[in-house]
């Protein structure tokens, strides 16, 4: 198993500012990766959101296994009452989506305080996740639809802004970063197969064996597939298939593992799904 290196001090300093972005809005946009939908979700964010109406996107689903997308997807509607929806920045898949349900998630909201005399004023809504989840890339995609930013709010720092994406819904344009916490080294190494972990917490051979390891097991003819070659899908099987060779004949695991991992986050070797879906609770 790869040693992924974590820092728990560094835990409730963010949890802290996560909490205080939360206050600020009435839906939640939670992204998870839907290549792990499992291991990039925060399940510890109902202590920091309280009542607060969720939708949980699982972005990158143009490079997850389909199947396993939708088994997903029923799985957090089902057992955790999430509205969810499978989204991709690559193609668009379902942004418009995220948009009409984040109104629709925050309408009761807005009621009330048309109940309490106010008057009626946009959803406000934010998109947080773990890092490298596509965070940004949604925020970027759903801006693009209205370049209107409705200027700071109290407790809004002045690099964040409101976007005023249609007339019922205002966006902040600074993502939330859940803090990782990365005990459980398995969840940690899948992390760091889709890159929701710095480099240097990580060493990169290790957990490119991992990934082939994984792949294997739950895909077991990806990589032959892709790699076009015969034998075990080994780092050094695959490094000499390419002649990638270094001082004495050696093969060039490091590089060799480099491309794994860059193919596999780019979904070239093929669209897959790595966490498991057999054992979840019905």
């Amino acid at each position: 198993m790869a040693h992924i290196h974590w820092y728990p001090g560094h835990i409730a300093k963010a949890e802290r500012k996560l909490k205080e972005q939360l206050n600020l809005v009435d839906v939640i946009f939670e992204v998870v990766d839907a290549r792990i939908p499992l291991s990039s979700k925060y399940f510890e964010i109902q202590k920091l959101v309280a009542d607060k109406p969720r939708l949980l996107i699982m972005n990158k689903s143009d490079v997850a296994d389909p199947i396993k997308t939708i088994k997903f997807k029923e799985f957090y509607q089902k057992n955790y009452s999430l509205p969810t929806v499978a989204t991709s920045t690559q193609t668009n898949k379902d942004l418009s989506s995220v948009i009409s349900m984040g109104v629709e998630l925050g309408n009761a909201k807005i009621q009330k305080l048309v109940e309490k005399g106010l008057l009626p004023r946009p959803v406000r809504a934010m998109v947080i996740g773990m890092p490298n989840v596509g965070k940004s890339s949604i925020i970027n995609k759903l801006i693009k639809k209205s370049k209107t930013k409705t200027g700071a709010k109290a407790g809004v720092t002045r690099s964040s802004q409101w976007v005023r994406i249609n007339p019922k819904l205002e966006l902040l344009d600074t993502p939330g970063i859940i803090p990782m916490k990365m005990d459980n080294q398995q969840i940690a190494t899948k992390l760091a197969f889709v890159n929701s972990v710095g480099e240097n917490a990580y060493d990169e051979v290790e957990v490119a064996q991992e990934l082939l390891e994984c792949i294997s097991k739950i895909y077991p003819e990806a990589l032959n597939t892709y790699y076009k070659q015969q034998g075990a899908p080994t780092l050094e099987n695959i490094a000499i298939a390419r002649n990638w060779l270094i001082s004495g004949g050696k093969p060039d695991i490091k590089r060799t593992a480099s491309l794994i991992l860059s193919d596999f986050r780019h979904g070239r070797i093929g669209k897959l799904t790595l966490d498991d879906t057999e054992n979840l609770k019905n």
